[in-house]
């Protein structure tokens, strides 16, 4: 499949994808943790860092910066094929796990950088999957608010919008902003 996105270095994308049929691609905690590991392993030789991210329980979503010329897509390629074949044999499956490559928009405008960081850390409770978004812990939430210690965030980018970790969280919790999908709209799809 030819992208119509051509991926730059220094630019920032969403990557996001979800399951087949919208078919659960993440059983068991342990497999949360798998992708986590093949993102850690796949980041220094890809040249990628992770801003935020989201790992859901029939998708994702990843806000990236591409720090070299290898692309963006080169890194999420490798990483999810490696999932993917992971996953097929750990339950004996065969076949696609995405519904279709993965999706990815380039985001250029700051104000839509932290929209999209809220938007992403956002997910689990948007999907009720938890009231309180310290207890999702397959987000970069954790690591935004200094929680918890972690390789996947760039803690400079974090700094350079919000001074400290109760900036982000007031951000985040700001419902009215949050109903406004308007600024956010071309960078979601429907999950």
């Amino acid at each position: 499949m030819k992208r119509k996105i051509n991926f730059e270095k220094g630019s920032y994308y969403h990557v996001y994808n979800r399951g087949c049929n919208r078919g659960k691609i993440f059983r068991s905690k342990e497999n949360y943790r798998f992708l986590l590991r093949r993102v850690r392993e796949y980041l220094d030789e890809f040249h990628v860092t992770v801003i935020a991210y989201c790992f859901m329980p029939n998708h994702y979503h990843f806000l990236l910066r591409q720090n070299s010329e290898v692309t963006i897509g080169t890194f999420v390629q490798a990483v999810f094929n490696s999932y993917s074949k992971a996953f097929n044999k750990m339950y004996n499956r065969t076949g696609t796990l995405f519904e279709s490559p993965f999706k990815s928009i380039h985001v250029a405008d700051d104000d839509y950088l932290v929209h999209l960081c809220r938007y992403i850390h956002r997910n689990p409770l948007q999907a009720k999957l938890v009231s309180d978004l310290e207890k999702w812990e397959f987000s970069n939430y954790l690591e935004w608010i200094n929680k918890r210690a972690g390789l996947l965030i760039d803690k400079e980018f974090v700094e350079s919008f919000f001074k400290t970790a109760n900036d982000y969280i007031a951000f985040v919790n700001d419902t009215q902003s949050v109903k406004d999908k308007k600024l956010l709209e071309k960078y979601l799809f429907d999950e």
